[in-house]
């Protein structure tokens, strides 16, 4: 302390100055006050609840929600705005059983703080009583009086932040607040189906829920039916969680986490070890940088969960964190084992011809034209062929999969009709549907678990005529020798030959008879410049690069025999829907939906 100068002064802070901070933590912005005030609603048993928000020109300046919950007397309607006054515990070990979605009692009086607060309300079941009314501004009550009101509670919350320049200054625009007060509603509307949910915004009705709905209702009420259609239940209990609600098959996904709904045991929350266990429950059904559309509620032991941790209570700590989240892991991945996960291709609602006006040459063409195949060609245009047998056809012969138990959800039948382009195999089956499949993607899925049928059955090897040297890079020989054990393990046999050179004497066997050493520069570098942050182990990300530079190109033209045999062998994976990388090996058109695009129905 310098000479002369006085001693700091610690002070006791007055109560409006502890409240203003206090609601700094649960009043951000105009979305905390419709959480907040919609969680009490749904706290006080409300079946319907309406959130009225009004904006000027330039920020929203009125939030109001009217519930038809239990109501308060005049008393609770006073305490209810006192810090740290709550109805739903009484001593510290309540936490450890809260059910309901607030409990801090710090929500009104926070608001409060910062605003002015107009509440109205009766007990539903007196209807006798009179009602309250209180008015509050920056936590100085203004009115407190009794007048004719409706069993429930209105609260009006006008003027936000008048009295916190500082975070009023730094509100957004009044179309990003709506869309923060939007995202925090649906989650909790989704949450709780059966409550009847209206939100309006400058009289203009926002949405609409109604009362005892399903959740997949709720879902196509918010997102439309064209998002359900393509969504499968899940239901399932495991001994810590149960899990219910609905995911999407893998033909909708989105680049983003940000249509991952979670709730446990009814609060809406985010978990970042859960959204990662959904993604990883669709294992190779989705790219790795997109992610699934899902609506799921877990009910865990409420001793497991601390909602503790923030005034906000959407980040929530889960004991036994792992063994939860691999419950909801394995409970997605039994869900899309068990449906049918084909992409069916809708038509536009009004199809269109591509000419108008046909000419007369073309109503003179027979009516069907029999399909010829192309005469095959190699898969490697500089690898020599032996017999007439191509390296396409050998390489199919060699990478087929042992017939095993049926999958949950397979393919049915394929008879190949014709191909398209070197890339798609065209097929139908019994019941009449089209399909085309994308020859690459589903040898890459063929190749993918015949790797993993090798793992159960020895590792099969492929032992070059002559050792093969690579040169690298010294970044890229760091890489690799760190690499070294797990590619020995999926029988790549490379030894370190000097500096930043290596010597590879075998290749798994799924990469068939190895004559272009541009295959293996090409995984070698894959490997070695693949984004190491992916959430796959080695053993995986090698395995998925083998499958994908093995399998056959788009380009390469097949033989019908050889259409047939991917055709088949696709059948006999257990997920015969995408290839390792998430892209779809096949896709189907109905009769219906070829007739439609016709106008033929």
């Amino acid at each position: 302390m310098k000479q002369g100068s006085s001693p700091t002064i610690i002070r006791v802070l007055d109560q409006a100055t502890v409240n203003k901070i206090a609601a700094g933590e649960v009043v951000e912005r105009p979305a905390s006050v419709v959480k907040e005030l919609v969680e009490n609603s749904i706290d006080a048993g409300a079946q319907s609840i309406r959130i009225d928000v009004i904006a000027s020109k330039n920020e929203i300046t009125s939030i109001s929600v009217t519930d038809d919950g239990m109501g308060m007397d005049r008393e609770n309607a006073l305490l209810a705005f006192t810090p740290h006054a709550t109805s739903k515990i009484t001593e510290i070990r309540d936490l450890d059983t809260i059910r309901t979605l607030g409990f801090r009692g710090e929500a009104l009086a926070s608001i409060a703080a910062v605003a002015r607060v107009t509440l109205t309300t009766r007990p539903r079941d007196d209807e006798l009583a009179a009602g309250t009314r209180i008015v509050i501004a920056g936590g100085e009550i203004l009115e407190n009086s009794a007048v004719g009101s409706p069993g429930g509670t209105t609260i009006l919350v006008e003027d936000l932040f008048y009295n916190t320049p500082a975070r009023k200054k730094f509100q957004k625009s009044r179309a990003t607040e709506l869309a923060h007060i939007i995202g925090i509603l649906e989650g909790i509307i989704l949450a709780h189906p059966t409550i009847a949910f209206r939100l309006t915004y400058n009289g203009t009705e926002q949405i609409v829920t109604g009362r005892n709905a399903t959740r997949l209702d709720t879902i196509a009420r918010i997102y439309g039916t064209a998002t359900t259609r393509d969504l499968v239940p899940v239901s399932g209990t495991a001994p810590l969680v149960t899990v219910t609600g609905h995911i999407s098959r893998p033909s909708l996904s989105r680049k983003d986490r940000d249509r991952i709904f979670l709730s446990i045991n009814g609060r809406y929350i985010s978990s970042p070890a859960i959204t990662n266990a959904i993604k990883e429950g669709y294992g190779t059904l989705l790219p790795k940088d997109r992610f699934p559309v899902a609506f799921l509620a877990l009910d865990i032991d409420t001793t497991l969960v601390d909602v503790n941790v923030h005034p906000t209570k959407k980040l929530v700590r889960i004991s036994r964190e792992p063994e939860i989240a691999g419950a909801v892991r394995d409970e997605i991945k039994k869900t899309l084992a068990g449906h049918d996960l084909i992409p069916d291709i809708r038509p536009p609602a009004t199809p269109q011809p591509i000419v108008a006006d046909a000419p007369a040459a073309m109503t003179a063409l027979p009516r069907s034209l029999p399909y010829q195949f192309p005469k095959s060609t190699p898969l490697v245009v500089s690898e020599p062929t032996h017999a007439g047998v191509t390296d396409s056809d050998r390489r199919l012969r060699q990478t087929e999969l042992a017939p095993g138990p049926a999958p949950a959800a397979t393919l049915p039948p394929l008879r190949v009709i014709g191909e398209f382009g070197g890339i798609y195999i065209l097929a139908t089956t019994a019941s009449g549907e089209l399909m085309i499949i994308d020859q690459h993607a589903a040898h890459e899925r063929i190749l993918y678990e015949l790797a993993g049928q090798q793992d159960d059955s020895g590792k099969r090897v492929q032992e070059l005529i002559a050792p093969v040297m690579l040169h690298r890079t010294p970044r890229e020989s760091a890489v690799l020798t760190e690499l070294l054990p797990a590619l020995r393990n999926e029988g790549f046999q490379i030894e370190e030959f000097g500096k930043d050179t290596f010597l590879v004497r075998t290749v798994p066997i799924v990469l068939g008879k190895l004559e272009d050493t541009s295959l293996l520069e090409a995984i070698i570098s894959d490997l070695v410049s693949t984004d190491r942050g992916e959430r796959v182990d080695n053993r995986e990300r090698i395995t998925r690069i083998v499958a994908c530079r093995g399998a056959i190109k788009a380009g390469t033209i097949c033989t019908p025999e050889q259409c047939q045999r991917v055709a088949d062998q696709l059948r006999l994976t257990k997920n015969p829907f995408t290839c390792p990388h998430g892209r779809p090996t096949i896709i189907r058109f109905s009769r219906e939906q070829l007739d439609g695009m016709f106008k033929r129905n």
